[in-house]
């Protein structure tokens, strides 16, 4: 608490009362600038750790056959497997309406 109360004396000595707003300002936007960032990659890993997880679970799960998993590597094979199917029906979902599109084209 001192600490900050010693900041912003040496500030307003330093800056003056009429900049000192203006660089509190400037200062706590950089500061959410770097949050933000530093949010943005801490998701980006763990999205990639998440994702990595899964890659070796589905690794093992080759490598047992398919058979006799265990609950947290099935989970993983149904969620990679939920995911595929989910990217096929956007894939074949945008295909159509490209295809409906061109065939209003055509008739045009």
């Amino acid at each position: 608490m001192w600490e900050l109360v010693i900041v912003l004396i040496v500030g307003l000595v330093v800056l003056g009362p009429e900049r000192l707003p203006v660089a509190i300002r400037t200062v706590s936007r950089w500061i959410k600038t770097i949050k933000s960032l530093a949010n943005s990659v801490k998701a980006e890993v763990n999205e990639e750790l998440r994702v990595h997880e899964l890659h070796q679970n589905l690794k093992k799960a080759e490598q047992q056959s398919m058979q006799d998993l265990s609950p947290a590597l099935k989970d993983s094979v149904d969620e990679l497997q939920k995911a595929a199917d989910s990217v096929t029906h956007s894939y074949k979902k945008t295909s159509s309406e490209q295809t409906d599109k061109v065939n209003i084209d055509e008739q045009k």
